[in-house]
């Protein structure tokens, strides 16, 4: 049967263990994915910031060297119409040799164009530099001339030429910054739309971390009620035990006492009377004998055995129930059991009680002696003490019984044999208060304060 009984608790301690592992490792499972899912959002974060911060790198580069072309074309242009158009056209060198480094400076500006540009772009680029090319060239065929037909061939490629051009390369550079522009939005686009994976990556990670928990606090939350139900329906099984012991204890106690008053009464009454009528009958037989009869001896040593089995069965019966308990009151009984307890061992005992009007009830006067009398057993037998003081006072709504003795003393809190047991547990049973304070080579002091209404 206790087999049949610990397989069902083994098994239930084996489910509760692995629901609690699948409880841990479930959570656990969702804080590494709200680790992983951190960590790569973080990793992709750092990723588009990259990205975005070539883009806008990149989109810089390519409108400053945009704008380094169209600056460095107008500078030449304008150097050429300013040389062209001067009275001085023939004699001033400083001003063509001017010209010249200019227009080297707008090749090397498209030059200088990043290479990771459209095939669209690079062929505006080339565009552009094919007309400063062809500008230039023209530029040269006009200075080839006379001086007088170099100022007026010179004023009209300005008016013809120059102007138109520099019109058409202002029209490729805009339509190589809309490209420019273009390609940037593109990326930035591109750049959004990954954005937007990500938070909806985010959000259906935050949205399953959330449903996890969500399913992870039921579950727990069935769980613990589980266990809280389990640890009420054992404690209400404590409970009853416990009061299924204590009525058990009572009932015990009761039938304890309720045999020692019987055994003690047929002590008393029937073998004492026996005894009694034995030593009757030995003392008419010995009066039909004559003095100097043998037999006058045999009967003198019945008569004594008899009479030493007569006190011993009387200490017996009043050991067990003193009839004083019943017929003369506590008091009474707690100084005849002082007295015993004198006659019997070295230790002796002083009784200090008040004296009631009316004796408490049966349960505390027996329970009462009964703490006396094993306080005393145990201050004479286990503490070698030679003195004890038991003290008895009244209060409004209880009595105080107390035990003193000079004894050897003792851990309380460590030793704690039947005796002691046997009288906190009377002690309690009547609702009442049960202290013993004591300390090596220092005895003991066994104080219980038990309730019973207002006590006359």
């Amino acid at each position: 049967m206790r087999k049949a009984e610990q397989k069902p608790q083994i098994d239930a301690s084996e489910r509760s263990a692995k629901t609690r592992w699948i409880l841990l490792g479930a959570f656990g499972g969702m804080l590494l994915m709200m680790i992983l899912a951190g960590v790569d959002s973080l990793r992709s974060l750092q990723k588009l910031n990259q990205v975005s911060n070539e883009v806008t790198q990149q989109f810089a580069t390519r409108s400053h060297a945009l704008v380094a072309v169209v600056v460095s074309f107008h500078t030449y242009t304008d150097q050429m119409e300013q040389y062209l158009l001067s009275d001085e056209i023939v004699s001033n060198a400083p001003a063509l040799a001017e010209v010249t480094t200019r227009g080297a400076a707008v090749h090397l500006a498209v030059g200088n164009y990043p290479n990771d540009c459209a095939p669209e772009e690079r062929s505006l680029l080339g565009k552009i530099d094919e007309q400063v090319s062809s500008q230039e060239s023209r530029f040269s065929g006009v200075l080839a001339n006379s001086t007088t037909e170099r100022k007026r061939r010179g004023r009209t490629f300005v008016f013809e030429e120059l102007m138109p051009r520099r019109v058409q390369v202002l029209q490729l550079a805009s339509a190589l910054s809309v490209l420019n522009d273009k390609r940037f939005g593109e990326q930035n686009t591109a750049l959004v739309l990954q954005f937007q994976g990500l938070q909806a990556r985010l959000a259906r990670m935050v949205f399953l971390t959330l449903v996890a928990g969500l399913l992870l606090s039921l579950v727990a939350g069935y769980y613990i009620l589980r266990l809280e139900k389990r640890g009420r329906e054992r404690y209400l099984a404590l409970s009853r035990s416990r009061q299924e012991l204590e009525s058990l204890s009572r009932r015990l106690v009761d039938a304890q006492e309720a045999e020692r008053r019987s055994i003690s009464r047929e002590l008393h009454d029937e073998v004492g009377q026996t005894l009694g009528a034995l030593l009757m009958d030995i003392g008419r037989l010995s009066s039909l004998l004559s003095p100097g009869d043998k037999l006058n001896e045999e009967i003198a040593r019945i008569k004594a055995a008899a009479e030493t089995a007569v006190k011993s069965i009387r200490d017996m019966a009043l050991l067990l129930r003193p009839p004083m308990l019943d017929d003369l009151g506590l008091v009474p009984a707690l100084e005849w059991q002082a007295r015993e307890t004198s006659r019997q061992s070295d230790l002796e005992v002083d009784i200090h009680a008040e004296e009631f009007a009316n004796d408490p009830p049966d349960e505390v006067r027996v329970c009462i002696y009964r703490v006396v009398q094993e306080a005393l057993r145990n201050a004479a037998t286990h503490a070698h003490a030679k003195n004890a003081n038991v003290m008895l006072k009244r209060k409004e709504h209880s009595i105080v019984v107390e035990i003193s003795d000079d004894g050897e003393g003792f851990q309380p809190e460590r030793m704690r044999g039947m005796g002691i047991l046997g009288m906190e547990e009377r002690v309690r049973q009547l609702q009442g208060t049960f202290l013993i304070r004591s300390e090596p080579g220092k005895g003991a002091t066994v104080h219980a304060e038990l309730p019973i209404g207002r006590v006359p």
